[in-house]
């Protein structure tokens, strides 16, 4: 299979149909010496993901904010208040109380953007679902994996 298409399908699955429209058009493969599969993701030298074995896809902050270009792509998101901001672009987890908005496809165990501002700061997997975020005022709600200043 085309490794272009397999991204975009990925993508879709993923975020929703329609989302990997705003894939950039000049993106450079590398693949697995030993499987052969897609391993990871280049644009311009910049990494914009890396593929899981299990089949899900592991963003950048660089790659959530290409994708941010798309309006179905910010149901995925969460947004953060003022104060927890610094501490989200040191890489540590965003609490259930400095959540001031969530996207309803969040699921557990997505890889869900931290916005704030509309300015993706931070990449992360999901602890809880959208639902959950809404209710709880204590607790993890995203680990986060990559932030801008890492």
């Amino acid at each position: 299979m085309d490794p272009v298409l397999k991204l975009k399908h990925t993508i879709d699955a993923l975020f929703g149909v329609g989302i990997s429209r705003h894939l950039p058009k000049q993106i450079e493969f590398f693949f697995s010496k030993r499987t052969g599969r897609i391993r990871e993701v280049y644009h311009k030298q910049k990494l914009l993901c890396t593929l899981r074995i299990d089949g899900g896809l592991a963003i950048t902050p660089y790659f959530a904010q290409i994708l941010m270009k798309s309006k179905k792509f910010k149901e995925n998101c969460i947004e953060i208040d003022n104060d927890s901001k610094p501490f989200v672009e040191e890489g540590r987890s965003v609490f259930c109380g400095h959540v001031v908005w969530c996207g309803k496809n969040i699921r557990i165990q997505s890889d869900v953007p931290v916005l704030y501002k509309n300015k993706v700061i931070a990449v992360g997997k999901a602890i809880l679902s959208s639902e959950m975020m809404k209710e709880q005022t204590i607790g993890v709600a995203v680990k986060v994996r990559d932030s801008l200043k890492s």
